[in-house]
């Protein structure tokens, strides 16, 4: 039996979220937008109605949300404002290699202070000659005593100067490529850790994105998650988590890109009528519509998924590539469908075509996500 309708309980984590994403993100995300600076105000607001840390375990004094419940939170505050949202969701991508491969006195250790006070942590792969391409990465751990050192640079981390802690992926032993990697919780203040500059990006100027180099870094081996060499089995569980709820954040972006495209075009006329009723226009947000059902039903599908305990890495990817796409797609025809105002940064729709562009980019590329899906259908033929 197939039942898509949701609980009462996940109705109001849903409307709850809405109504913080409309009365504390949306009023604010055109400043944010402008001005570049960092939510901190919006984020521990969020956190002390528990719109953050949602998926740590109720014994770690999180609410133990499933993914699908993470989803329908990010695709309200998606709607609200993804740069904003993307601020947010940084630390459930940093939390999740912890709640997957922790041990349980790294899982009290790292995550039960983030549900006792407000604190930010941050996801560190990315670098500046590696990023869809994992096994490229130049960062090593080198084991000295009962500690690592680590040193090398990653790029591109959001929240970078605000986080507490940074998840970090090295290499323990380069010569065996990806089998090689290991996991490693870097607190910030530890010595040798310095933060770039922010990123001026071409959209999402509300999420803190920046470069962070670790020069020798003294790291105790209790801080590292799972054995030598687990570590890319433990960055890509984690996205197994984690891609499903930003695939949602961007099904919230295009649905308000949508919104605003159907009410401008019942309120615009041309040639003595509202455009709404042109054939050329009303098939574009039918277009919309459609994709924007179509995404959401595969972002479900792939958090159900992993939520019933089964592997849902297909799934996950269907979702990442499908409502990545449907974000650009439809922003960029609620542009179009505004015209002239649409290209204007006094009207919304701009906004939401430069913030769209990141979901094709970040936690794996359409392309990348295209050859997983790839790699999936051929090895179960």
């Amino acid at each position: 039996m197939i039942d898509f309708s949701l609980s009462e309980e996940q109705r109001q984590l849903r409307d709850l979220a809405h109504e913080f994403a409309a009365k504390e993100i949306y009023a604010r995300a055109v400043e944010h937008d402008r001005t570049g600076e960092f939510p901190t105000e919006i984020l521990r607001k969020a956190w002390e109605v528990g719109l953050m840390n949602t998926h740590v375990p109720s014994e770690y004094g999180g609410l133990g949300l499933g993914v699908l419940e993470g989803c329908l939170l990010a695709e309200e505050i998606g709607w609200g404002c993804t740069g904003i949202g993307t601020a947010m969701e940084a630390n459930g991508l940093a939390e999740a290699p912890i709640i997957v491969a922790g041990t349980e006195e790294q899982k009290k250790r790292w995550l039960t202070p983030m549900t006792q006070e407000f604190k930010l942590a941050s996801y560190c792969v990315t670098e500046p000659d590696a990023g869809s391409d994992v096994a490229s990465i130049k960062t090593q751990a080198k084991k000295a005593g009962d500690e690592y050192v680590v040193s090398g640079e990653k790029m591109w981390i959001t929240g970078a100067s605000h986080a507490d802690w940074y998840f970090v992926l090295a290499y323990t032993d380069p010569a065996k490529k990806h089998r090689g990697m290991s996991a490693f919780i870097v607190p910030r203040e530890s010595q040798g850790v310095e933060v770039g500059k922010k990123e001026t990006n071409l959209g999402q100027h509300a999420s803190d994105t920046r470069a962070v180099r670790f020069s020798e870094v003294r790291v105790p081996a209790a801080n590292r998650l799972g054995n030598e060499g687990d570590g890319f089995k433990i960055a890509m569980a984690a996205f197994d988590h984690t891609r499903p709820v930003v695939s949602a954040a961007a099904v919230g972006l295009a649905r308000h890109a949508m919104e605003h495209a159907v009410q401008y075009s019942q309120e615009r006329v041309a040639f003595a009528v509202p455009i709404a009723r042109h054939q050329a226009i009303s098939f574009m947000i039918a277009d919309m519509a459609k994709d924007v059902e179509a995404a959401r039903l595969l972002v479900w599908l792939s958090a159900w998924t992993i939520d019933q305990g089964r592997r849902n890495t297909l799934q996950a990817a269907y979702a990442k590539a499908f409502a990545a796409d449907t974000a650009m797609r439809v922003a960029l025809d609620a542009v179009q469908i505004f015209g002239g105002y649409g290209y204007s940064t006094e009207y919304p729709v701009e906004k939401l075509m430069r913030d769209a562009k990141v979901f094709q980019i970040y936690e794996g590329t359409s392309q990348i996500q295209r050859l997983i899906i790839a790699k999936e259908i051929f090895e179960r033929s």
